[in-house]
């Protein structure tokens, strides 16, 4: 069964390393997951669809350079995408997903690694499960090099970024497992 995000209880954010001392952090606000379970909730499919243009570090000089060609190139690629090829269940409430993501056109596979909650119903009689979903990634795998070397040696902006996923899913009416 097709579930639906709840897009106002969810959230999608990354944190990258700034001159080797700090986190920067930001979000993606636009965007569209859809998970699939099977009869008994268990997760066996995952595609999204981020619209780029909606990140967020809460500076809007480096948010435009983010999506300037220097970055993500949102002119010319407004979306990253992600499908889902294989599906571990690790037991109780664990998964690991692989799939492969699509940045600037480049696809590379990635692992996520997802912790559901049990399942439950809302004041509104829908079934429901939350999602804490998280990977690693090296950003230059994607094209995305921009960058300073410092005197001190260290990078300016940081190749690994860690994402950060809070997913609230919602059965389909009349399908709470």
């Amino acid at each position: 069964m097709q579930w639906t995000v709840d897009s106002t209880h969810s959230s999608i954010e990354f944190a990258v390393r700034h001159m080797g001392i700090a986190t920067v952090r930001g979000t993606f606000g636009t965007f569209d997951v859809t998970p699939v379970l099977n009869e008994q909730g268990v997760l066996i499919d995952v595609t999204a669809t981020i619209d780029v243009r909606s990140l967020d570090t809460g500076v809007d000089q480096r948010d435009e350079h983010l999506r300037s060609a220097d970055f993500f190139d949102v002119a010319q690629f407004p979306e990253m995408t992600y499908r889902s090829t294989k599906v571990e269940h690790l037991g109780r409430e664990r998964y690991r997903v692989s799939g492969d993501l699509t940045i600037k056109g480049v696809t590379h596979p990635v692992a996520l690694d997802v912790e559901t909650s049990e399942q439950v119903k809302d004041p509104w009689g829908n079934q429901r499960i939350g999602a804490a979903i998280t990977a690693k990634l090296n950003r230059t795998r994607w094209g995305l090099r921009w960058n300073q070397v410092l005197e001190a040696g260290s990078l300016l902006v940081g190749e690994e970024v860690k994402i950060s996923m809070e997913m609230q899913v919602v059965a389909p009416a009349e399908a709470g497992v």
